[in-house]
């Protein structure tokens, strides 16, 4: 029996790079997104040529009754739930200095970008140790993927940095908690990736990356951070849990 993955965000960018590298090591597939199924058809169909049945999961994983109906659709679909990967992220609608940005802006961020991770985890972690108590032989993980700005501070989008920083503390926190059900807990901290996300900032990056900025030299692709998350899925890394998956290209590597 194949084993099932959850991918919030999972029709595009970061999100669909981490779900085709699962497909192509055999996972079957839950995709969460907030566009209709119809606008996703693309991504779906590519990840069904891979080889895996995948669910379309519409909903707002900020929101809790939606998290609750994710997780219904996925226990009515495939009965089973082996890896979450916590992936959906937004950034601030504007960029603002700390000093001018809004509240409005701090809670929407948050919302999206860690409530969603730490109450997902909270409900697909009990859902697996249930799972555990079922079958003895059950493995299963949860898979965080945070930011460098999770260390690394801008100024101009606070919200998004404080956001990344709290899931990488929820990441110790279940790892910690699920240690004594043999349920590993994962962070992969992402560097300059090529998304949609980023390519407003396009411009900015190429320059700073062709200054050094990173020891490769290059755009991160959404398929690195793909190949780092489907090999702690696949079990991979069994004696690790709470640890920190660096896909930066060298970025954060101290330097003189």
């Amino acid at each position: 029996m194949k084993k099932v993955a959850l991918v919030t965000g999972g029709s595009r960018g970061i999100g669909l790079g981490i779900a085709k590298c699962l497909a192509k090591d055999g996972f079957d597939l839950a995709i969460n997104g907030m566009r209709a199924e119809e606008d996703t058809k693309d991504s779906l169909n590519a990840l069904r040529e891979l080889g895996a049945d995948v669910l379309y999961c519409r909903g707002d994983v900020g929101d809790q009754t939606q998290r609750a109906d994710i997780l219904g659709k996925i226990r009515t679909h495939f009965g089973r739930l082996n890896v979450l990967v916590n992936n959906a992220g937004v950034a601030p609608k504007e960029r603002k200095d700390i000093l001018e940005a809004s509240e409005e802006s701090f809670d929407y961020v948050l919302k999206t970008n860690l409530n969603s991770a730490y109450f997902l985890s909270q409900g697909a972690a009990n859902w697996m140790i249930e799972q555990k108590a079922e079958d003895p032989d059950f493995q299963g993980c949860l898979i965080n993927v945070s930011s460098i700005s999770a260390t690394i501070a801008s100024v101009n989008r606070g919200e998004y940095c404080i956001a990344k920083a709290g899931m990488s503390m929820a990441t110790q926190l279940f790892a910690v908690r699920l240690g004594e059900f043999n349920i590993p807990v994962y962070e992969v901290r992402p560097g300059i990736i090529a998304t949609d996300m980023t390519s407003g900032v396009k411009e900015k990056y190429d320059k700073l990356l062709a200054g050094g900025l990173c020891v490769q030299s290059r755009w991160g692709l959404p398929e690195d951070v793909g190949l780092a998350v489907a090999s702690l899925a696949t079990g991979n890394f069994p004696y690790s849990t709470g640890q920190v998956i660096m896909v930066d290209g060298g970025l954060s590597l101290a330097r003189l």
